[in-house]
């Protein structure tokens, strides 16, 4: 499962860890009176709080009592009810134990039916689980098979969800009845985490595992996805079609997938086996670039982990009003419509960290799945954790590196706003809540520590004997442990208990030093992580010492095992610079305490890696010093696209008055969209309009949407009529970032006749340009006077109240509504400010998603 991207945002907050205490005795006073010498002295009387024994928390594994063997569906749907019409045999023999009893997930059924190797049998039924009497004791070594004739109702289903997957229906009927204009009708699954039993009965655990055949039955109109592969396709005589899919390979319930729409299909091969697109008929032309690289994906991930892909077959479909961002079902991966874009707007955001993330979950999900809910990192690490093997593989150690540091500072600020737990979290209150930024960011993040203490070889070979000693089974983390001792012939318990079984992660200060009169290089490094966090964190790590230019250092290789350390290395001479975690591989809050200016510019010039230029421009950022403003001019060079944006922010006309002609030439011909983009918003902010040319050219030339929509910002600034008479022309495009930039021209012109511009468009944005689109919404209306805020605050209430709407408009239009309470508190106008508040109020009581009402709490205040 690949979260949709929640208000991800690239800063990194402060960390700050509130210091746990247990609970402190409590004493009550109550006077005893002793009378000496007329005196009365009062003493209390201590009295101890009873102690509470309990066990903490734990969610264990299902227990599994019944095998589930094969599953075999006839499906057929009621779209104008959204009933789903079926017939299910479930072949079992009992596991272990013998048992006359079978309990099922069945969720919201009408049961019609049951038999049990043919004979009606008594069942229980309170609609969740569904108990059946087998009509004999089993024994282990007996299989039996249930059949089950049963109309499922998932629309009729109080709907459930959680940030992560936003409904629990399981089942999914689009434009049912054809009342929602030209959105295509649609039926599609969601069974992640136990959703698929609203759609047919099943032992619906993690734990499980089955093969399937599924008979689907839909308008002849229409085409079909399952598991595995399409056996057949016949015919019906009343204008339908039953197309047979058959999985032979047995994976877990909550994998089964149906996708059933107009689709346009795009196929190709790898190695033989067949690769299908399925996309809405006017994107068929760009469906491999939508799944670009599946191809190399493939045959990289393969050959990385030492198991050729497992399956079938692999097929990818892209459905509308998608419930997350998207889903590993074995051979059918579901993703939302976000990834659906032209070639053109694949220019600026390619869809690959996307599609790599749900092919790894073929090996690490689907192959092998986790045990319990509770070990969902067993899945999700790894798929994370692909992003960055694909970033490394495909474009480089900087790239991959700048990935991490995205994760890595997602999880921190998870850490530091929602609170930390284990990796391997028994105690969760509810299964959903697993889908955060630990069982993903922080999962990915330990693998690649992994990686980097056990080495690359030794990784590789301990993921192909995890994948090959468990495949088809469960797993959970003791099983990769044990897997990487038998290949290392190390003993990681260490790792895995403070990593997977522990809470948090170090923070740390680090100092760096010269002892002249011993010639040596001082590192001292101290812990200073609190409250339920581990104390000492084991922190195997390499020193580079550098002492001189273009000279590669001298490498150590310590281990902190201590709260405090200091480590010293004999030198010949005084270091230009010393790093320490050298290779920025640990999970962490690390702060260098005394690195000078000097060093961090003998750091950008000489350390390789991409997080040692980035911190070097950072640790600089306020300076104006010669060596600073080289660095910085150097930057605008360098051969990876985040560091020259970076410079590009920092550089000034100060720095060098030449450097506008360079900066004109970035945005001219970087070979990178976001690096043109900002380039061109530089030369705005500089008040440069001599290079105006360069800027009008990105507007009427340019094919990345993000350049374009940065040019007219950029002009706007520069010649806000010019870049108003580019407006209507640039409305017709389908860009958010264009519609996002030519919104916010609107706002500050003030052109109050282009709300209903606004209001056609605002619940078509997802991510930032939600948020700026929204923003400038709110901002023309308060140029309109009352009557136009009350509108703009009516339009965004019903945004933003509809939790079916994406995370990001919700927010954008929250903001926005408190955007609007503080102008008219402001101007006096209490009567209004009060109407906006009420909004502000229902919206917070029915947000559902944790993060954001986190984010909510100052809002209307």
């Amino acid at each position: 499962m690949k979260l949709s991207n929640v208000l991800k945002g690239a800063l990194i907050l402060p960390l700050f860890i509130m210091s746990c205490k247990g609970p402190s005795e409590i004493v009550k006073e109550e006077p005893v009176e002793k009378r000496d010498l007329e005196e009365i002295v009062v003493k209390p009387d201590v009295v101890e709080e009873e102690k509470v024994y309990e066990l903490p928390t734990y969610n264990p594994s299902y227990k599994r009592t019944n095998d589930l063997l094969h599953t075999k569906l006839e499906l057929s749907f009621n779209w104008e009810k959204q009933h789903v019409l079926g017939k299910a045999w479930l072949d079992f023999k009992p596991l272990f134990y013998s048992t006359n009893i079978l309990e099922l997930d069945a969720k919201g059924f009408d049961i019609h039916a049951i038999e049990v190797n043919g004979k009606k049998v008594e069942y229980d039924y309170d609609d969740e689980i569904l108990t059946i009497a087998l009509g004999k004791e089993f024994s282990a070594k007996e299989k039996y098979q249930v059949f089950i004739d049963y109309t499922a109702k998932p629309n009729e289903r109080k709907a459930g969800g959680s940030a992560a997957i936003t409904s629990d229906k399981g089942l999914f009927f689009i434009n049912p009845t054809k009342d929602e204009g030209d959105k295509p009708q649609q039926i599609w699954t969601q069974g992640e985490t136990e959703n698929n039993s609203a759609w047919f009965p099943t032992v619906d655990k993690p734990n499980e595992r089955t093969t399937q055949e599924i008979y689907l039955t839909v308008r002849d109109e229409f085409k079909t996805l399952s598991n595995g592969l399409l056996k057949s396709s016949k015919k019906n005589s009343d204008g339908t079609r039953t197309d047979y899919w058959d999985m032979d390979m047995p994976h877990a319930p909550y994998l089964f997938m149906l996708a059933i729409g107009d689709f346009a299909i795009v196929e190709e091969k790898w190695e033989g086996m067949l690769l299908q697109y399925y996309v809405e008929p006017k994107y068929e032309k760009h469906a491999k670039a939508i799944f670009s690289n599946t191809p190399e994906m493939l045959t990289f991930f393969s050959d990385y982990v030492g198991v050729k892909y497992p399956w079938q077959k692999y097929s990818q479909v892209v459905v509308r009003d998608y419930v997350s961002g998207a889903m590993e079902n074995t051979t059918g991966v579901i993703f939302g419509d976000f990834v659906q874009r032209t070639d053109r707007e694949l220019i600026d955001n390619t869809n690959e960290r996307i599609v790599a993330h749900e092919l790894m979950h073929h090996w690490f999900g689907d192959l092998v799945t986790c045990e319990s809910w509770a070990n969902l990192t067993m899945n999700e690490g790894f798929a994370n954790y692909s992003e960055y093997l694909w970033f490394e593989h495909e474009y480089g150690r900087d790239a991959a590196d700048y990935h991490l540091f995205g994760e890595q500072a997602g999880y921190l600020n998870s850490a530091t706003m929602m609170g930390a737990h284990p990796l391997i979290h028994f105690g969760y209150n509810d299964k959903e809540d697993m889908f955060d930024a630990h069982s993903y960011n922080k999962g990915g993040a330990v693998l690649h520590m992994l990686r980097k203490t056990v080495g690359d070889d030794a990784f590789r070979a301990g993921l192909k004997k995890y994948l090959t000693d468990n495949q088809f089974e469960a797993v959970e983390a003791h099983d990769l442990r044990l897997a990487m001792e038998d290949v290392t012939g190390m003993d990681l318990n260490w790792f895995f208990n403070q990593w997977y079984f522990e809470e948090g992660h170090p923070t740390v200060n680090i100092e760096y030093g010269y002892d002249a009169s011993s010639s040596e290089a001082i590192v001292s490094i101290k812990q200073t992580q609190e409250g339920n966090y581990p104390g000492i964190f084991i922190l195997p790590m390499a020193i580079d010492i550098y002492l001189t230019n273009n000279k590669a250092p001298i490498r150590k290789m310590v281990q902190m095992d201590q709260r405090e350390q200091t480590f010293r290395f004999p030198v010949s001479a005084k270091p230009k610079l010393i790093l320490a975690d050298a290779e920025h591989y640990l999970l962490g809050s690390f702060e260098e305490n005394n690195k000078s200016e000097e060093e961090y510019v003998f750091q950008f010039n000489n350390a390789p890696l991409f997080k040692d230029r980035y911190t070097a421009l950072l640790g600089t950022k306020e300076s104006s010093s010669n060596a600073v403003k080289t660095i910085r001019e150097k930057a605008l060079n360098d051969k990876f696209w985040a560091i020259r944006n970076l410079a590009l922010d920092a550089v000034t006309l100060t720095d060098n008055p030449a450097v506008i002609t360079k900066i004109a030439d970035i945005a001219k011909n970087d070979p990178h969209s976001k690096v043109k983009a900002s380039a061109l918003l530089k030369l705005a902010e500089i008040g440069d309009k001599q290079h105006t040319n360069i800027v009008k050219s990105a507007i009427s030339n340019e094919k990345s949407y993000t350049v374009i929509a940065a040019g007219l910002e950029a002009l706007a600034v520069l010649d806000i009529d010019e870049a108003i008479s580019y407006a209507p022309k640039l409305e017709k495009e389908e860009s958010a970032s264009i519609l996002a930039a030519v919104g916010k021209l609107y706002a500050e012109k003030g052109e109050i006749a282009k709300m209903p511009f606004f209001e056609k468009h605002l619940s078509e944005f997802n991510g930032y340009p939600a948020i700026n689109f929204i923003g400038s919404y709110a901002n023309l209306s308060m140029k309109g006077g009352t009557d136009k805020i009350l509108v703009a605050g009516k339009n965004l209430f019903n945004l933003s109240e509809n939790m079916n709407e994406s995370p990001w408009r919700r927010y954008g239009g929250t903001k926005a509504l408190d955007d609007l309470y503080q102008f008219l508190k402001a101007q006096g106008d209490v009567d209004n400010a009060m109407k906006i508040k009420k909004y502000i109020s229902d919206i917070k009581a029915k947000e559902n998603n944790s993060q954001l009402q986190n984010m909510y709490k100052n809002f209307g205040k």
